[in-house]
C-alpha cells in the first residue's frame, strides 16, 4: 500500500493537484523540478545542497569500477541482505545525492521514500529518477522534525551520517522513532565520541571559521590544498605515525574513511568532497553508543543494539537499531 503525503504541521491528507500538494484547509506545497517541497529553500543544510549538487555522482556505486563502498557500507549496517524487502515500504532520511537509494532501489525490490532538508534532492533525483516509473521511489525535500507521512507507517527507517548534522540529535531520534511501525525497525549511524580526544582534532579546531565562509571559497582553498595534504598525510601513514599526526592536518581521514583501490584522481575527488563535508556543516554533534541508545529505548524501541560495524575491512560506523 502507497503512503500518501500529509501536511507535515497538521498531519492532513494532500491532495496532489501536479504543480502543488494542497489540503482540505488550503495550505500547499510546491513541487519543483518533480520534487515536493516542504521546507524553505534557504536553511542550514546550504552546504550540503551546494556539496552534493557539485559532487553529484562520487559516492553512487553505479559509476564506479572500482569499489561497492555505499552497497558494503548499507548491508553491514543494516544486515538486510538476507531478507526480502519486496512490497516493504522503507524511509530514507537524509538522502545527500542518493548513494544509498540507488543501493535500495537497486537491489531491493522496497518501496523507498526519501527525504532531504537540502536541494541535494535534486541530486538524487538525477542518479535515481529511472526508478520512479516503477512507483517504488518516492523522494521529497523537507524536514527531519516535520516529515510529510503519517507517523506509524514505515516497515523499515533509516538514516545514515545525518544526526549529527541536526540542530538537537535527540529530537532528531524521537522524529523517526515516530514514523516507524509498530513491529518496524529504525537504524542509524553516526559520528560517534569515542573519548575525550575525539574533538581535539583540526575539523573541530578550524569549524567555527570554516563553517562561516562561503562555499564556493571554501571548496577552492581545499581544492587548492588537496595535493599537499594527501602525500603528507600518506607519508606519516608510512612511517607509523598517521594515527597521531594526521588527526591535526586539515584533511579527511584518507586510511580510515576511502574506499580501497581508487585511482590517485578517485582519491583526490573524495578527499577534496570529504574534507569539505568535514568542515561545512554548520552542525556537528558526534554522540555516545550509549546514550543514543538510551534514546532509542526512551522513545520505545524494543530490543536496541549498539554498536561499532566494520566495512571494507577497516572502516567502521557507530550504529544503533531498535525494533517499534
Amino acid at each position: 500500500m502507497q503512503i500518501p503525503f500529509v501536511n507535515p504541521q497538521t498531519q492532513q491528507p494532500l491532495t496532489d493537484k501536479g504543480d502543488v500538494l494542497i489540503d482540505e484547509a488550503g495550505k500547499s506545497f510546491a513541487r519543483l523540478h518533480e520534487i515536493p517541497r516542504f521546507v524553505e529553500a534557504d536553511n542550514y543544510t546550504e552546504n550540503f545542497g551546494f556539496q552534493w549538487n557539485t559532487f553529484v555522482q562520487t559516492q553512487i556505486d553505479r559509476h564506479s569500477s572500482t569499489h561497492s563502498q555505499s552497497k558494503e557500507r548499507f548491508f553491514a549496517v543494516t544486515g538486510w541482505d538476507k531478507q526480502d524487502l519486496t512490497g516493504q515500504n522503507v524511509l530514507e532520511v537524509g538522502s545527500g545525492a542518493g548513494r544509498f537509494s540507488q543501493v535500495v532501489l537497486d537491489n531491493t525490490n522496497a518501496n523507498l521514500y526519501s527525504v532531504d532538508y537540502s536541494n541535494a534532492v535534486e541530486a538524487n533525483w538525477k542518479n535515481n529518477d529511472s526508478h520512479t516509473q516503477s512507483g517504488r521511489f518516492t523522494l521529497a525535500q523537507a524536514s527531519i522534525y516535520e516529515l510529510p507521512f503519517p507517523k506509524n507507517s514505515f516497515d523499515k527507517v533509516f538514516c545514515f551520517g545525518v544526526l549529527q548534522h541536526t540542530p538537537d540529535f535527540k529530537q532528531s531520534v524521537k522524529c523517526l522513532v515516530e514514523m516507524v511501525k509498530p513491529g518496524g525497525e529504525l537504524i542509524v549511524d553516526f559520528y560517534p565520541i569515542r573519548g575525550w580526544w575525539t574533538k581535539i582534532h583540526a575539523k573541530y579546531i578550524f569549524r567555527p571559521f570554516t563553517k562561516r565562509m562561503s562555499h564556493p571559497k571554501l571548496l577552492k582553498r581545499i581544492e587548492r590544498n588537496a595535493n599537499w595534504l594527501i602525500n603528507t598525510s600518506q607519508f606519516f601513514n608510512k612511517i607509523g605515525v598517521g594515527k597521531l599526526t594526521n588527526r591535526f592536518l586539515p584533511i579527511c581521514d584518507i586510511k580510515s574513511t576511502l574506499p580501497p583501490h581508487l585511482t590517485p584522481e578517485q582519491r583526490r575527488e573524495w578527499v577534496i568532497l570529504d574534507t569539505f563535508d568535514m568542515f561545512s556543516p554548520e552542525y556537528d554533534h558526534p554522540q555516545r553508543l550509549a546514550t543514543v541508545k538510551r534514546w532509542f529505548e526512551e522513545f520505545g524501541m524494543r530490543g536496541v543494539q549498539a554498536s561499532f560495524i566494520q566495512y571494507e575491512n577497516h572502516n567502521q560506523v557507530a550504529a544503533v537499531r531498535g525494533t517499534k
